[in-house]
């Protein structure tokens, strides 16, 4: 088994459910001297994509599931690890319970570009079905986006 934090769609757990049916879900937690992003603009189909960056003042909300061998290639399949779009490291989250060391997806491409308002919009309700707070959903919602049409 592998702790992983996810930040972007697979906060979700009804998300990871179906991506990973033998994971489950383990609690929530912070990333804290992280901040989240957006970068490889040109690997999404809609716009960049999320990422997280060191920050020493930054904070990412996560969940962390506890993901199977199995479960874990198919979230590699899933993250494009063998295409090169999106590489895993190891990160400290901290919990309710004390710190925890687990592993992240990180975009394997530069910081920069804009998320489409749809690849916003799952985030944002992937991080309220997570549990997030309200000053993080807020500030999701409040992220700027690309511009739709000519």
């Amino acid at each position: 088994m592998t702790l992983y934090a996810a930040y972007g769609s697979n906060l979700d757990p009804a998300r990871m459910s179906e991506r990973c049916p033998h994971s489950p879900l383990q609690g929530t937690g912070w990333l804290s001297g992280w901040r989240l992003t957006f970068g490889g603009e040109d690997l999404g189909w809609d716009g960049a994509l999320a990422t997280v960056v060191e920050d020493p003042i930054g904070q990412v909300f996560v969940a962390l599931y506890d993901v199977t061998t199995e479960d874990h290639a198919a979230l590699d399949a899933w993250e494009g690890v063998e295409i090169g779009v999106y590489r895993t490291i190891r990160v400290r989250v901290d919990t309710m319970t004390g710190d925890q060391s687990a592993q992240a997806y990180v975009l394997d491409a530069y910081e920069g570009g804009l998320p489409s308002a749809s690849y916003l919009g799952v985030l944002y309700e992937a991080a309220l079905a997570a549990g997030a707070p309200t000053d993080y959903l807020e500030d999701l919602r409040s992220r700027p986006c690309r511009s739709v049409g000519p």
